[in-house]
């Protein structure tokens, strides 16, 4: 009994659930980015409410890591596409490598916001 067939299968489903995880994370950079911006508003609208003018003077950057923010979770969902047709090729062919430029992608990227962010933080102190 040939078992080629199941484990091609096993191996498309976990590609499939690797590629759903990866959705998932896009989703959550993308909400936070969503958030991000809202609350950047919200600020901007309880400060004119107070007629508070120092935080209308300020130049505020919240609303562009947001941006960079949602910017940075459609990008994942896009690599994440790419990776996973390139995998599911690389499965059928029997020629799959471990090499995945989206987990780099990934990292490099949420170090860049995360960077931003801290920047940002320590200048509104």
């Amino acid at each position: 009994m040939n078992n080629q067939p199941q484990k091609k299968t096993s191996d498309h489903l976990a590609n499939e659930r690797t590629f759903l995880a990866w959705i998932r994370t896009s989703i959550g950079i993308m909400g936070f980015g969503f958030v991000v911006v809202k609350f950047s508003l919200f600020v901007k609208q309880v400060s004119l409410i107070l007629h508070n003018q120092q935080h209308t003077i300020q130049k505020g950057y919240s609303a562009a890591i947001g941006v960079t923010l949602v910017a940075l979770g459609a990008m994942t969902a896009l690599f994440a596409y790419l990776n996973y047709k390139k995998v599911e090729k690389e499965i059928d062919k029997d020629t799959y490598g471990s090499s995945n430029p989206l987990i780099v992608f990934a990292t490099f990227g949420l170090i860049l916001v995360s960077a931003l962010l801290i920047w940002y933080l320590i200048d509104s102190i």
